[in-house]
């Protein structure tokens, strides 16, 4: 998604949560200062032109599981979703986290060879002090703000939905969705509305879920 094309997207998004702009950009800020390298290229080559299947971490997801062909595909897992995979003797590819969910285990993935693409937003300064600098492996920055020169915004809110985004804007042949349930009622107010905004964006990106 073009960066005029999401600025409408982000500001109604800070509105509807109350969120600042400014967190959001010095948490990106820090995130740029901590990253041990810049792996955009291998994240690039490894999804442009491939089929890629984005795991939501939904209660579904351990029964889409069973069904599901990653034959040939791109794992794209979207933040605790990957140890649901990992626990099943799936590596993800790629592992795209605000690393509220992140533990020991992604840093096991991480070792093992999974990208991780780490999102710096306004509520997640703490974590990105606490883990970034753990990463020894293939990673690369994001927010949803003013990209920097190692910060970078594909487009997209939560993680769901911004697995999707940076699939498309980094040129997949085709994106598959399982995990995600946007109908969840056993959620809070805020995870409700985020939700309601996923089904929104993805639709943007040619998904009706």
């Amino acid at each position: 998604m073009k960066p005029e094309d999401w600025e409408p997207c982000y500001l109604r998004i800070l509105a509807y949560f109350g969120f600042s702009r400014e967190d959001d950009e010095r948490s990106a800020e820090l995130l740029s200062a901590l990253l041990p390298r810049n792996d955009i290229a291998l994240l690039k080559d490894t999804i442009r032109g491939k089929d890629c299947i984005v795991c939501g971490n939904a209660p579904s997801l351990p029964l889409d599981l069973k069904t599901a062909d990653f034959t040939g595909k791109v794992v794209i897992a979207a933040d605790a979703a990957a140890r649901v995979l990992f626990l099943r003797g799936i590596l993800p590819d790629i592992i795209l986290s605000d690393i509220d969910g992140m533990d020991d285990d992604f840093l096991t993935m991480n070792d093992a060879g999974t990208i991780l693409v780490l999102h710096a937003h306004g509520d997640n300064i703490p974590l990105v002090q606490s883990w970034v600098p753990k990463v020894r492996g293939p990673v690369v920055g994001t927010t949803q703000s003013k990209p920097l020169a190692n910060v970078y915004n594909f487009g997209g809110f939560s993680d769901g939905d911004r697995c999707v985004f940076a699939a498309h804007e980094l040129g997949a042949a085709s994106v598959e969705l399982i995990g995600f349930d946007l109908d969840d009622a056993n959620v809070d107010p805020v995870k409700h509305g985020k939700l309601m905004i996923a089904r929104k964006l993805l639709k943007l990106a040619g998904h009706d879920v």
